[in-house]
């Protein structure tokens, strides 16, 4: 069992406190409610609320398991309870306004909540908590180090070996998570954004690769079916001269990494389709030169924007009318974190923030090509953890 060292903990909680303390003055009680954002200040997921008041020490009320939140966590003050109920001596006169992680909580949950702290209001810490986890310890940046030279292993290394001509979709999905689990990884890829599932992570052979998709992002996947638009299609089968277009998290100790690789089966792709991929290649490359600490993430979506020719727009970042508006995104204990290279994106950037730069360009036919790769930011520049290899890698069929 790895546990989060006492000081790991106690330093985020001070930062935390730091944090409410300058942007919410008056801030009283803080009510946490999500488990990713309990994990990161208490080192266990349990089901439960952490209650931090601003005059008193914090305490993790816990409903279940009250033993294994004992046994996984250094956290100082751990306390079960059946309800609520039991949660409210913790902090007796929780006051006037109670700062809530609203983008989690169900309306249901807080009503019951509200029951036994009364207030007058709830306001948000969401920004506060995103914010505080944007830039990693180096404890955090070690995991994710870790992380990042498996994920780099499996894609460059291991995917080859997996595909074969005939299998479906579902089939290398299956092939490719029961490898990630056995090389080390969660078994789960988290992401902030409400109702989000992935199974693996978006697969697609030829044209799948840039089929519709709910998921804010430019890549595409067909799925199971509508029910479930996951893993990878039970019809599609691989044949020669299909693109292979594989986009996973990799996920260890909690922390994620990010990382897209495109091979070609069978024989390679017609050369205006790779001068496509190498120029997504060089743009991820003029991105990480530009995540300098003090950086302005929006400026620098609007520098590299601006300088692609407008008939390389067409399709970039998406198909057709379906095109994400970022090109990068933060990456941690969730998939989907701060800060993100796009417009209105305007605190500038902090060594130790963790992104992932994803440049891709949707090729009608053929599928979706590109490149992606997870980045400390450093003085220096962005330094990939995932690997440097450019991609398209020729698997022979």
């Amino acid at each position: 069992m790895t546990q989060v060292p006492i000081s790991e903990l106690t330093n985020r909680m001070q930062r935390f406190r730091a944090c409410m303390d300058a942007e919410n003055p008056n801030w009283e009680l803080a009510a946490i409610f999500g488990r990713v954002s309990q994990y990161y200040f208490t080192g266990t997921m349990q089901e439960g609320v952490l209650l931090i008041p601003r005059n008193a020490e914090a305490v993790f009320c816990v409903r279940k398991s009250y033993e294994r939140a004992c046994t996984e966590s250094l956290f100082p003050d751990i306390r079960p309870m059946k309800s609520f109920r039991d949660a409210a001596p913790a902090v007796p006169g929780a006051g006037a306004v109670i700062h809530v992680d609203t983008e989690l909580v169900p309306v249901a949950l807080l009503a019951r909540f509200r029951k036994y702290f009364p207030c007058n209001e709830i306001a948000s810490l969401d920004r506060q908590l995103a914010r505080l986890r944007a830039v990693k310890s180096p404890c955090e940046l070690a995991i994710m180090e870790r992380a990042g030279a498996i994920h780099r292993r499996i894609l460059e290394e291991s995917v080859p070996l997996l595909l074969r001509k005939g299998m479906t979709e579902a089939e290398f999905g299956c092939d490719l998570f029961s490898l990630m689990v056995r090389e080390g990884h969660q078994g789960v890829i988290r992401f902030g954004t409400f109702g989000v599932d992935i199974a693996v992570g978006q697969l697609g052979f030829g044209a799948n690769s840039i089929y519709p998709t709910s998921f804010d992002g430019p890549g595409g996947s067909l799925g199971i079916g509508p029910a479930a638009p996951v893993l990878g299609s039970r019809d599609r089968k691989l044949r020669e001269g299909d693109l292979v277009f594989v986009d996973i998290g990799f996920a260890l100790d909690g922390y994620h990494t990010d990382k897209t690789m495109v091979y070609m089966f069978g024989r390679p792709l017609p050369d205006e389709v790779i001068a496509i991929h190498r120029r997504c290649v060089e743009i991820q490359h003029q991105l990480a030169s530009l995540i300098k600490p003090g950086a302005i993430p929006s400026d620098i979506y609007t520098t590299v924007m601006s300088g692609l020719a407008p008939g390389f727009l067409q399709n970039f970042m998406g198909f057709g009318d379906r095109q994400a508006n970022f090109l990068g995104h933060g990456v941690g204990l969730q998939i989907d974190e701060l800060p993100v290279i796009a417009e209105k994106f305007d605190e500038p950037l902090v060594e130790g923030m963790v992104l992932a730069l994803e440049p891709k360009k949707g090729v009608a036919g053929v599928g979706m090509v590109g490149i992606e790769d997870t980045f400390i930011v450093t003085p220096e520049g962005g330094r990939s953890i995932t690997g440097t290899h450019p991609g398209l890698i020729l698997v022979k069929g």
